[in-house]
């Protein structure tokens, strides 16, 4: 596997490297670039690399703005001193989101994370950073309380609902958070195989179901589990929808 490290701090890119080469002797440091415009001319010159660690806060500026000026298709292992650029992180190619000083167990689990998700020298680029993008975005949440930031899958979510206009996450185990995209957006990220939208205010993950009622006006009544203090009914226009999609069928 061939790596390229993108570090303005010569001595973390060292630090780095050597922690790399530790962890796993076959991975090859091609170079350690220190800036957004060395970086452009490397690309220009060499072949995409299997995998890029790259620091955010560098010589001239953010790291992302490579992104605008050059096609990154390489996994991202994004490395930095402050985590308030996670989400922007993962809305990129990045593989994993590790805080300085890096830890060699975090590192070695970001690099495996890598190995998992893919085999170099047989990937189609281009499709890959589409597919990690749409990924990415689609399928996690990351969720901030105060200076700690927690990753939430979608498939972790039980049911999405709004409140007062903000948007809440519960998780399957009872867990609540707010997130940012609104039920709109929500539907367009979700599996729809695995998550409807049963109203205005609720979109159900379907393993949330733990009851349903026949209700007024043809309409179908939900208990949930973890349940919530809320009326949960399927709205008269969606009905008939909803139970075709209990039964995979489409509506």
């Amino acid at each position: 596997m061939k790596a390229l490290i993108i570090e303005d701090e010569s001595t973390a890119a060292r630090r780095l490297a050597k922690l790399v080469q530790e962890i796993d002797p076959s991975i090859e440091i091609l170079e350690q670039l220190d800036s957004i415009e060395a970086s452009v001319n490397w690309f220009a010159q060499h072949p995409m690399p299997d995998l890029i660690f790259m620091d955010i806060n560098l010589a001239d500026g953010l790291s992302f703005e490579l992104f605008k000026l050059q096609e990154i298709t390489a996994p991202v292992i994004f490395t930095t001193a402050f985590d308030e650029y996670a989400l922007q992180a993962f809305k990129v190619n990045s593989v994993d989101y590790l805080l300085k000083p890096i830890k060699k167990a975090e590192l070695e689990q970001a690099i495996g994370k890598y190995r998992k998700l893919h085999t170099p020298g047989d990937i189609n680029y281009t499709a890959l950073a589409s597919a990690m993008q749409r990924d990415e975005y689609n399928s996690r949440f990351l969720i901030r309380f105060g200076q700690t930031i927690r990753v939430v899958e979608f498939r972790e979510a039980a049911y999405f609902y709004t409140e007062d206009k903000i948007t809440f996450l519960i998780t399957k185990g009872g867990k609540r958070y707010p997130i940012e995209p609104s039920l709109e957006k929500l539907e367009e990220m979700a599996d729809p195989r695995t998550f409807f939208r049963i109203n205005r205010q609720f979109i159900i993950n379907i393993e949330s179901i733990k009851e349903m009622f026949a209700y007024s006006k043809s309409r179908v009544k939900l208990l949930l589990d973890p349940p919530i203090d809320k009326e949960t009914v399927v709205s008269t226009e969606r009905s008939p929808v909803f139970k075709k999609w209990l039964v995979g069928r489409e509506g």
